[in-house]
């Protein structure tokens, strides 16, 4: 190809790609700089961890909204969840997701961001916050769990008697006929109403969750997130049942070292409520 031919085809490149820009109706002008400079530097970067049975496309309407406002989000699937359904093993436990969510933060090289967790979600960020304190600015509790060390997800809340914590393990392993993963629960137990308009779409998104996860205890050789930056929001309306989410509000707002938020909706408050739900996590994460 000539000198003549090679300038050719640039100059038409060009050309095309200022016409497929016009055609768009976009400008580096008409942005403006500051609009530019958010574009390429998000403001803030939110790493969201999903609950049981979920996968990272629940937080679809949360992560538009905090996206459309110029910040980063970043939403993994638990291993044997949602698109990875296809790996679920009876091996699968709770340091499991604790590692997906560290190997995330290692591999997209994440530092001073805000961690959050709905649910199950609670026990796998408190796991990661334990061992990145030192990279994580903000950490949100969203209607989730809150161990401490040795709790499992069946034990964490409330002192309940041996009995107690046994029938609840009994519940769960019939909820796994395979000995491996607990079948979904409707989405209107999860505070979803059947006419909500986005009620087919999680039904259809559900995935049995790894029985492991719920029974494994939690290690924590650095406190967990205490004394960090840190939030609970807990949904009320309506009140997940037989959940240990309402003892947990109620501990942390009474608790001067959390940030204490509630939100009128159901427990999948990122497809009830995802405006609200959003504008909350933007809350926590300008709140020292």
């Amino acid at each position: 190809m000539s000198m003549h031919d090679r300038l050719s085809l640039s100059r038409r490149k060009v050309l095309g790609a200022a016409a497929a820009t016009s055609a768009l109706g976009i400008s580096v002008q008409a942005l403006g700089q500051d609009q530019v400079a958010s574009a390429r530097e998000p403001r803030t970067t939110f790493l969201l961890v999903h609950g049981a049975w979920h996968g990272g496309w629940c937080w679809r309407d949360v992560r538009a909204v905090l996206e459309g406002a110029g910040h980063r989000v970043i939403t993994p699937t638990l291993s044997g969840l949602g698109e990875r359904a296809h790996l679920m093993s009876p091996e699968i436990g709770l340091a499991t997701h604790i590692e997906d969510i560290l190997a995330v933060i290692r591999f997209e090289d994440l530092s001073n961001f805000v961690l959050v967790g709905h649910s199950y979600g609670g026990m796998v960020i408190t796991g990661v916050v334990d061992a990145m304190r030192d990279r994580i600015s903000h950490i949100v509790y969203l209607d989730a769990a809150r161990p401490t060390h040795g709790q499992s997800m069946i034990t964490q809340g409330p002192d309940r008697p041996v009995a107690v914590i046994e029938q609840t393990e009994a519940a769960l392993r019939r909820l796994a006929p395979d000995g491996a993963a607990m079948n979904a629960f409707p989405p209107e137990l999860l505070g979803i109403p059947a006419d909500h308009p986005s009620y087919g779409w999680v039904a259809e998104r559900l995935t049995p969750h790894p029985l492991k996860t719920w029974l494994d205890p939690i290690a924590l050789e650095n406190g967990g997130s205490d004394g960090l930056a840190r939030s609970y929001i807990h949904c009320t309306d309506p009140v997940l049942p037989n959940s240990s989410f309402p003892w947990h509000a109620a501990e942390t707002e009474a608790d001067p070292t959390w940030h204490y938020r509630a939100l009128a909706t159901g427990h999948d408050a990122m497809i009830t409520a995802p405006r609200e739900t959003a504008a909350l996590l933007l809350e926590a994460a300008v709140t020292a």
